[in-house]
């Protein structure tokens, strides 16, 4: 790799900042000054310092957000505000993008992060990846919901779902539920219950797999996941 796109992605700079910092002779590499922005180097084997400041390399980022609704899952938008425009300078260097969709008015667990593979594995449907929501739905869920959702559901553009596990909290005039699907279909949720005559109110996401959305995150807030969370994530999509 060359050390001015090293340096450029770890923050020091742009391209032309960072080639200010080499000219300067600011930047070591293996004790010795470097000069050229082209110079390669190993980022696993050569250490590298700017100002006398250890440079600590990484390639990817993790980050788990509890998404508020009043976010949209994208990278850009030229009217609202997306989940990328809240993190931190530091974050935003990496080029993170979140994993999959959820929409503006869902709020929970989003993973954002600069590792393609992963995401792509993520929401593939052959991974069968669940994903658990907690909802409100307008309308007394039941055991006979329960079972069609077992089953899959038609939507209303005549796709039918893949089976989901429905789990009844409270039944009421408004019911309580989770619902773990391994699919992401456009609205899916909001179209399942409705296929079944009920609408939801509220819809948080909670969980992928078993990686819970951490209850010490405030709504907007998130935080980088620890590599046991990582190291789950990657033996999930078999990408240890």
């Amino acid at each position: 790799m060359r050390i001015d796109k090293l340096l450029a992605n770890m923050g020091y700079g742009t391209r032309k900042e960072v080639k200010g910092l080499l000219k300067g002779g600011n930047v070591r590499v293996n004790g010795q000054p470097e000069k050229s922005p082209k110079t390669h180097i190993d980022p696993e084997k050569d250490s590298v310092t700017v100002m006398g400041e250890e440079v600590d390399y990484r390639e990817f980022i993790y980050l788990m957000m509890n998404k508020p609704g009043d976010l949209i899952s994208a990278t850009e938008d030229a009217h609202d505000t997306t989940v990328i425009d809240i993190l931190q300078p530091e974050d935003l260097v990496f080029e993170p993008f979140p994993v999959g969709r959820l929409d503006k008015d869902t709020e929970g667990l989003l993973l954002i992060t600069n590792d393609g593979k992963l995401a792509h594995k993520l929401t593939s449907p052959k991974k069968d990846v669940g994903k658990t929501y907690y909802a409100v739905i307008q309308g007394k869920v039941t055991e006979e919901d329960v079972s069609l959702f077992t089953k899959g559901v038609t939507l209303d553009d005549g796709y039918k779902t893949k089976p989901a596990e429905l789990e009844i909290l409270s039944s009421d005039e408004q019911s309580e539920i989770e619902l773990t699907i391994t699919e992401g279909k456009f609205h899916q949720v909001k179209r399942m219950f409705e296929a079944v005559g009920k609408k939801v109110l509220y819809l948080q996401r909670i969980r992928m797999g078993d990686l819970e959305l951490d209850p010490d995150l405030d709504l907007g807030e998130y935080r980088e996941l620890t590599d046991e969370e990582i190291d789950y994530l990657l033996s999930i999509t078999n990408l240890e």
